[in-house]
């Protein structure tokens, strides 16, 4: 069974991410989206509320049957043994992003030999979204149709309205 991890923040999750796994779930048996933590990121959601819009957003896709969710805190190498994966899954919006995923790749085979990374390009009309684009579309009460699933829109503008709200003076 050639399984995959599709690793990231998804702080929240956007079509483009749903895109890249779509992608990744005709490529591979199996597909492991893996909310992990970034050191470098400050949450809006907690990792618990991003598994749970992941799989929100999931059920709203087609040809996802073999997709699940999970998250973790630990090392993604180590993550990827644990779960049998063979490859990780990268999303590339533009050759900036190619430059920090190379050497997370190199790093990855490092730690762990025979685990490959396979970079999937961002369709051009999702190049540019990324959860930060989201959240600061949503702090100005942007429409977030075309941006997020239907089924999370409603929790993302809610909770970048209470974030504001509370930093308000």
């Amino acid at each position: 069974m050639r399984i995959a991890v599709y690793p990231g923040s998804f702080d929240p999750p956007t079509l483009g991410h749903l895109d890249i796994i779509r992608r990744a779930a005709a490529q591979f048996d199996r597909v492991i989206v893996c909310v992990m933590f970034n050191s470098e990121k400050s949450g809006l959601f907690t990792p618990a509320e991003r598994v749970d819009l992941l799989r929100r957003s999931l059920a709203e896709q087609e040809g996802v049957d073999n997709v699940t969710v999970d998250r973790d805190s630990g090392l993604l190498a180590d993550y990827a043994r644990r779960v049998g994966a063979s490859c990780l899954v990268k999303g590339l919006r533009r050759v900036a992003d190619f430059e920090s995923e190379m050497q997370m790749a190199d790093i990855n085979r490092s730690l762990a030999p025979g685990l490959d990374t396979l970079f999937l390009t961002a369709r051009p009309e999702l190049a540019f979204l990324s959860s930060t684009i989201v959240k600061e579309l949503a702090r100005y009460r942007v429409d977030l149709k075309g941006a997020v699933a239907d089924a999370i829109e409603r929790d993302v503008q809610a909770r970048v309205g209470e974030r504001l709200a509370q930093t308000q003076i």
